[in-house]
Formats: C-alpha cells, sequence, structure tokens
C-alpha cells in the first residue's frame, strides 16, 4: 500500500481542523469543539508519524542502493542501518495503516464496568474480587480514576457483583475488549486435597452514555430510596441513601449504594442505566458495532467464554486471538497491555481489511 497519499490527506484535513479551531464561532457548540478537539490530538500524532515514516522510508531507499554500489565498506554501514531502519519502518507503517480506520465515536468515553460471580460458588465470588483488583491496578498504571458505584460483598471476602466507573483518557477504547466470560482454573483455598477447579465470571464493559444518546422520560422509571447495608461507616447505615431505579420499559434494575449522599447514588444509578440502554441500543440500530463484536473479538455476550486463567501452569489465553502468555502472576496483577495491544491490533487489522473490500 502507498501510504504517501493518505499521509498527504492527514494534512490536509489537520490544517482544516486547526483552522476550525482557530474561529471563535467554533466554541459556540462545545460538544463540536470538543469533538475538533480529539480529531486535532488524533490527527496530530498522525502527521508527525507520517512525516517520520517518509523520512524513514527515504533513508532505507539510500541504504538499500549503497548496498548495491560495490563498495564493500560502505554496504557494510548500509547494512547496519538497513537493520536498525527497518523495525522503525513497519512500527510507523503499522501506525499509519491504523490512522485510516474511523475512530469509534464511542472509545474517548468514560466507562461502566460490571463484575458478575458466575458459576463455581464462592471461588467464582473470590475471582470477581481479584478481576476487580486487576483492572483497579491497570486503570491506576495508566492514571485513570476508578470509582464503585455498587457491590455486593461475598462472605468470605469476594464480590457477588461489583459495578464501577473508570474515567480517563480513551478509556472505553482499550477495555471494550472485557466483555463475555472469564474462566479460572485454579485450587481453592478452601480445598482440602489440592484438586484444581474451574470457575467463572461475567465482565459487561460498557461506554458511558451522555443524555443525548438515550432518551428516559420521567414516567418510565421508579425511583426507590432505602437504608444501605455493608461497608460506609455509620452515616451510611443510619440514613436512606441507596437508591434503586427500574426502567418499566426495559425491567431494567440498577442500584448504587456506594456513596452516603443520596442524590449521588441517584446520579450513578442514572449512568448505569443510560449506559446499559445505550448498550443495548447499539446492539440493536448500531450494524457497526454488532459486525465489531461478531467478526473482530466476539460477540462480548455472557455466554462466551473469552479468556483462561490457569494458575497452576502461571498461564493466561485469550481464545478469540489465540494468544497465550505466560506470566498470569504479573497479568493478575495489573499488566493488560501484552493482552490488550494484540486485541486492538487484531481489531484494527481486520477493520483495515473490511475497509478494502
Amino acid at each position: 500500500m502507498d501510504l504517501r497519499p493518505h499521509i498527504e490527506k492527514f494534512r490536509q484535513r489537520f490544517a482544516e481542523v486547526e483552522s476550525l479551531l482557530s474561529a471563535p464561532d467554533t466554541f459556540a457548540n462545545p460538544q463540536r469543539a470538543q469533538e475538533l478537539g480529539r480529531e486535532y490530538a488524533r490527527l496530530k500524532e498522525l502527521v508527525a508519524s507520517g512525516s517520520e515514516y517518509l523520512k524513514v522510508a527515504d533513508e532505507l531507499a539510500g541504504n538499500r542502493e549503497l548496498l548495491q554500489s560495490g563498495d564493500a565498506e560502505m554496504a557494510a554501514l548500509a547494512k547496519d542501518e538497513i537493520a536498525r531502519l527497518e523495525p522503525l519502518e513497519q512500527k510507523l507503517t503499522q501506525q499509519v495503516r491504523f490512522g485510516l480506520v474511523p475512530p469509534e465515536p464511542t472509545d474517548s468515553r468514560n466507562t461502566i464496568i460490571e463484575i458478575r460471580a458466575g458459576a463455581g460458588g464462592s471461588e467464582s465470588a473470590l475471582f470477581a474480587a481479584d478481576l476487580y483488583r486487576m483492572y483497579s491496578r491497570y486503570c491506576e498504571a495508566r492514571g485513570w480514576q476508578a470509582e464503585t458505584l455498587d457491590s455486593s460483598p461475598s462472605d468470605l471476602g469476594g464480590f457477588k457483583e461489583i459495578i464501577f466507573q473508570v474515567s480517563g483518557t480513551d478509556v472505553f477504547k482499550r477495555l471494550k475488549y472485557e466483555s463475555g466470560v472469564h474462566r479460572v482454573q485454579r485450587v481453592p483455598a478452601t480445598e482440602a486435597q489440592g484438586r484444581i477447579h474451574t470457575s467463572t465470571c461475567t465482565v459487561a464493559v460498557m461506554p458511558e452514555a451522555q443524555e443525548v444518546d438515550v432518551e428516559i422520560k420521567p414516567d418510565e422509571i421508579e425511583v426507590n430510596v432505602c437504608r444501605a447495608s455493608g461497608k460506609g461507616g455509620q452515616g451510611v447505615n443510619t440514613t436512606d441513601s441507596a437508591v434503586q431505579i427500574i426502567h418499566k420499559p426495559t425491567g431494567m434494575i440498577v442500584r448504587c449504594a456506594d456513596q452516603r449522599s443520596q442524590q449521588k447514588n441517584k446520579v450513578q444509578a442514572m449512568t448505569v442505566l443510560r449506559s446499559r440502554l445505550l448498550k443495548i441500543k447499539i446492539a440493536e440500530e448500531d450494524a457497526k458495532y454488532a459486525a465489531f463484536r461478531k467478526d473482530q473479538v466476539g460477540t462480548g455476550e455472557r455466554s462466551e467464554k473469552i479468556r483462561t486463567y490457569n494458575f497452576p501452569q502461571n498461564r493466561v489465553t485469550d481464545h478469540r486471538i489465540e494468544l497465550t502468555l505466560y506470566n498470569l502472576s504479573v497479568f493478575i496483577d495489573g499488566d493488560l497491555d501484552p493482552m490488550f495491544d494484540p486485541l486492538m491490533n487484531h481489531d484494527m487489522e481486520t477493520k483495515l481489511a473490511a475497509l478494502q473490500t
């Protein structure tokens, strides 16, 4: 693929967006200004990568000529330069090619993650806590903020269910591949004979919905308040701060109780409800998202096993791209990019192939 025409298009569009952002009337529409700001940042990186690619490509061409020049000393130097430049050219080529794929509109949004214990009883609940800790560590490493919205602790210290919100840059872009069934194979602490048990948890990852995405009419919801229970201190346990919202058209129930403020719990519950409804809307109406889930990295439905965590063998396997890493102890501690990067690359390659057909 000749990337030069595409790089020139990036430059032209970058100049256009830069001009639009310098116009005072652009900021009369805050949402439009925000969209242009994100596009500007993306194009700035692409233009820089494109310029570097052209420079490296020209240097490679020159060194390949020297390799054929017949001068042994110059050929040796050229060979060393080619060995240095080729990996850099491959990396820059990938960055420019991936820039041809239009960004998903929800990639830059904050994200709601729901983890629920599945098959396996108390061991599944403990695994849910492990997954929550894993994602929390990953968020810390990337400078993202994770805030618990609701949780249902189990007797042994795990979670029957935990819902939390992640805020930061490109959160959904990296976390969206986590939806599905996560399977763990290990010897539970309660297993006296050392037998390996298999348990599962389901993870749902949803982009935070905006009010313009999903309209919820006041008569479509029923809001109930009750006394919160569990952790949170005396203030939580003695006030009617927990909020439960029932969405009548779908029968969906959302409960938030982790904040002392009833109003804040209500706001968070509405955020979760909107995100769940947006997920349904995407699945039903947006063919692009449906194709993405089906063809790229699976449907993300809870019946689909996406990953296995095998503790005795210290391995983690993602079944969608058939990738196995033998560093589970590090992975479960939040070092997720060695899995996330190949997932994202696989996704982009598939979308590129679809664009070219």
